[in-house]
């Protein structure tokens, strides 16, 4: 066998792999799609009563971050609606992030609902309310079991300053006023004016809420674009299937997310040794038999401005993703169709590891067939087929979505089809070919226990005008 027949014959394999592959990816997103969606009733606001809305608390974990863009976050949240006396705004910046503090601190002149309260190293005796919960409760299985047992030094991060305030506060309230629930956002998070109104809601029928999301910014750059589509097809249209009534295993997205505080000190609080908490803390909640519920009026957020900040944070996701599918599901007890289930829901997004491969070889088999030489056999050409009808019919079905989508921040029409132009399908397939760095980067910081410490994605108040106009009630814009 010549030199051009062994080069035809493995690309003929590359082929064949790279179509089957493409071909499971497929079968996962129908499968996910196919899954019912449980969503809060806005409806239902009407029919509230008096004793209808539980006591809520709104956590605000901050690290360096700009006091304009807290500004506006604070302006949002300044409008939400909900009966005097039974929600708080506490921010939990780090004690020894004294300009945060500071900054949080001059703000507090000027929004009388923010409390703040700094989070003390580990060392200080007041975690000792965070050492006994744990202690004694074994679903903390971090804190018994593995190479991190008793281990009291936590990692810097975000996950740090929600255990401190969650089990300090749940230590305080809990016994003495009852169950409340916990709500926390980003630092940019800008909630609707209903976002507590939908919990009040949601929580007579499901056991976890989890807010929608969208980027404000999604024209300020290119790269500006690409992220927030990552927003558009997961968060605003894959995610919601993941309710499906206890049927599939569903993780968080970090911001937005109510749950009893009863419900998280009973299953251990949260997992400090992972890069994110989001995707654990979900699956956790799901293996007990906990429900979710979606709400769909989403917080508005800025997304990163530059490809290098965009590929710090998905590197962060990635980890977290790798790590939560690896030990927490064995210690949590699932068995093995349902950590194939909990596998379904990355799998999509581990197939942009077959563009590299795939997009050549299907460019050269194309081109074969095209001049009638191509040696491939007739199945592997109509899998293909299949494969390019199931892309085109996905992509026409998100389109229609992100344009729907895409009028709840952007007024004009022009502005909206100036972001799908932007997000076309051949730009966004050079983007899918981008993700490969976030893939291997976070893979390997998986493989090395990396991810430790908080990579800020930093913030920079790209909403503000945005957020006062539709957010902020009468606020002049700055």
């Amino acid at each position: 066998m010549g030199a051009t027949d062994t080069l035809t014959a493995l690309l003929c394999v590359a082929f064949v792999v790279t179509q089957i592959l493409y071909a499971l990816a497929f079968c996962v997103d129908i499968y996910l799609f196919r899954l019912p969606i449980e969503r809060v009733d806005m409806r239902e606001e009407a029919d509230l009563q008096p004793q209808d809305y539980p006591r809520i608390i709104l956590f605000y974990p901050v690290l360096r971050e700009l006091e304009e863009t807290m500004r506006t976050t604070f302006i949002s949240l300044r409008q939400l609606r909900y009966p005097a006396g039974l929600f708080r705004v506490v921010s939990i910046p780090n004690a020894d992030d004294t300009v945060t503090v500071a900054a949080l601190r001059r703000l507090q002149q000027e929004f009388d609902f923010l409390e703040v309260m700094e989070i003390p190293k580990t060392s200080d005796p007041s975690w000792s309310a965070v050492w006994d919960q744990w202690e004694a409760n074994p679903k903390a299985y971090w804190w018994h079991e593995g190479p991190r047992v008793g281990v009291k030094d936590l990692p810097p991060k975000k996950t740090r300053q929600l255990i401190y305030a969650f089990y300090t506060l749940a230590k305080e309230k809990l016994a003495t006023e009852g169950d409340f629930l916990i709500n926390y956002i980003d630092a940019d998070s800008c909630p609707p004016s209903d976002h507590l109104i939908a919990a009040a809601i949601g929580m007579k029928r499901f056991d976890v809420l989890q807010a929608s999301n969208i980027a404000g910014n999604l024209n300020d750059s290119l790269a500006c674009s690409f992220h927030a589509f990552d927003h558009m097809a997961w968060d605003g249209r894959k995610y919601p299937h993941l309710t499906a009534d206890g049927k599939q295993p569903f993780w968080v997205l970090g911001k937005g997310l109510f749950f009893k505080a009863s419900d998280l000190v009973e299953l251990g609080g949260f997992h400090p040794w992972i890069t994110i908490e989001d995707p654990e803390v979900g699956l956790r909640f799901w293996k007990n038999g906990k429900r979710l519920g979606y709400i769909e009026n989403p917080l508005i957020e800025e997304v990163p401005s530059t490809f290098g900040r965009g590929i710090t944070q998905r590197k962060r996701w990635v980890a977290g993703f790798f790590q939560s599918l690896d030990v927490p599901l064995k210690a949590l007890g699932y068995s093995w169709l349902e950590r194939v289930k909990a596998w379904m829901i990355f799998l999509p997004c581990l197939s942009y590891w077959i563009n590299p491969i795939g997009i050549p070889v299907g460019i050269w088999a194309l081109w074969r067939w095209a001049d009638g030489t191509g040696p491939l056999p007739t199945w592997t050409v109509m899998l293909s087929m299949a494969n390019i009808t199931c892309y085109g019919l996905a992509m026409v079905l998100l389109y229609l979505s992100v344009w729907r989508r895409t009028a709840l921040v952007l007024e004009r029409k022009r502005d909206r089809l100036r972001y799908l132009v932007r997000c076309n399908p051949i730009f966004l397939m050079i983007w899918g070919l981008i993700w490969i760095a976030p893939l291997w980067i976070g893979w390997r910081m998986y493989r090395k226990d990396g991810g430790l410490v908080w990579e800020r994605t930093e913030k920079i108040d790209a909403n503000n005008k945005l957020v006062r106009r539709v957010r902020g009630g009468n606020e002049e814009t700055a």
